[in-house]
């Protein structure tokens, strides 16, 4: 289920670009090297794209894979909503996120993560309860 959730975030990064840059999927495919029925297939949802493909489109849009990976303009509700999924795995009351700080921010963030690591084993501790 997590692969689906990067395959949506993934195409939905390289649509947002596609409409930023005012490129066209024959481009992006032109400039990457991928076939233009993938990349529409990608984009429609019904394309399972490896890792060597994903990187080649990120090249293609001059954007670091991890940024197509980490974020979407799509909300949480929206994203399970298109992957059929009820939610990221996580407990009520937590949220995974994904953002760029100052080495002084992320440092305090990185101390809440770890906080929140430890407020999770509690859960992790149930054979039913996985939460990576």
């Amino acid at each position: 289920m997590h692969n689906q959730i990067y395959n949506q975030i993934f195409f939905t990064n390289v649509l947002r670009l596609l409409d930023e840059r005012g490129w066209t999927k024959e481009q992006l495919a032109e400039l990457s090297g991928v076939s233009t029925s993938f990349i529409s297939d990608l984009t429609n949802g019904r394309a399972n794209p490896s890792l060597r493909i994903m990187e080649q489109l990120a090249d293609a849009l001059e954007t670091p894979l991890p940024a197509l990976l980490e974020t979407t303009d799509l909300d949480s509700k929206s994203l399970a909503l298109l992957t059929g999924d009820k939610g990221d795995g996580l407990p009520e009351g937590f949220e995974r996120v994904s953002v760029v700080l100052t080495a002084h921010h992320a440092y305090a963030v990185k101390k809440w993560a770890e906080y929140a690591r430890e407020k999770l084993k509690k859960y992790t501790s149930s054979p039913f309860n996985i939460v990576s």
